[in-house]
């Protein structure tokens, strides 16, 4: 979908890879500084609900220290269970979109990383020694795999409760008619390489050469490896994952 297509002389696009309807933040983002929107969505978000997903939550909640990879997660756990720290147990969020749901959802402490990624969250105080102890993780299939294998090679014991799924979507028309008509350079906002590998694959060859021209914007130094392998000549380091710090990187650009 294709945000304000109207000439603009001062502003650039900012291509938003975000999941189908959580666009809305980098938009408000993006049009404070002038900017346009350019909505590529790899995928939806599906909340799970079966009996697993409830008892490997249980689990997780249960555990010396809860760990929340997305405010998706926080939503979808806290839609099966309340949510609510118990005596002499952490919670951990990757950034302060994911804090800020989790303290809407009733945890009131919660630790968040000075660096909003994996190996920030992998730093902070609650998981410095986890040897013996016990890890919940709220997240999906294929988030924030760094997490787990590392605090399962600390000796944590990680008690993963996905409790949403991606569902793949196809490029939509529109979308892939907005890049054919880029009138004004475009920044890919990169907070997933998950999702920036299943566009390149599943857009048209011609739209995918229009993609890899952009300039990048990416969330982590991971990230930024990561675009400059797939062939992104151009790639900037923002400060953290949300809407304001990638635009924010944008803008400074």
């Amino acid at each position: 979908m294709l945000v304000n297509m109207r000439r603009s002389r001062s502003g650039c696009y900012v291509i938003s890879l975000r999941p189908r309807g959580e666009h809305e933040a980098m938009r408000r983002a993006a049009s404070r500084r002038g900017l346009r929107v350019i909505a590529l969505s790899p995928w939806r978000l599906v909340p799970l609900a079966d009996a697993a997903t409830r008892r490997a939550l249980r689990a997780a909640l249960d555990a010396d220290v809860v760990i929340a990879t997305s405010p998706a997660a926080v939503r979808a756990a806290r839609a099966l269970r309340r949510l609510h720290a118990r005596r002499g147990q952490a919670w951990c969020a990757v950034g302060d979109g994911t804090a800020g749901a989790l303290r809407r959802a009733g945890v009131a402490t919660v630790q968040v990383p000075v660096r909003r990624d994996s190996d920030g969250v992998l730093a902070l105080p609650a998981l410095d020694d986890v040897a013996g102890r016990s890890i919940g993780l709220l997240t999906a299939p294929g988030g924030r795999d760094i997490l787990a294998p590392t605090l399962g090679a600390r000796g944590a014991r990680v008690l993963r409760a996905d409790v949403y799924r991606r569902e793949p979507l196809p490029p939509t028309p529109q979308a892939v008619a907005a890049l054919r008509g880029l009138d004004a350079p475009a920044w890919v906002a990169l907070s997933s390489g998950e999702a920036l590998a299943h566009l390149l694959a599943s857009l048209p060859p011609d739209a995918a050469a229009i993609l890899r021209r952009a300039r990048v914007v990416a969330a982590s130094d991971r990230l930024a490896a990561l675009a400059r392998a797939e062939g992104f000549a151009c790639v900037v380091r923002a400060a953290g994952p949300g809407p304001r710090d990638l635009v924010a990187a944008v803008q400074g650009a």
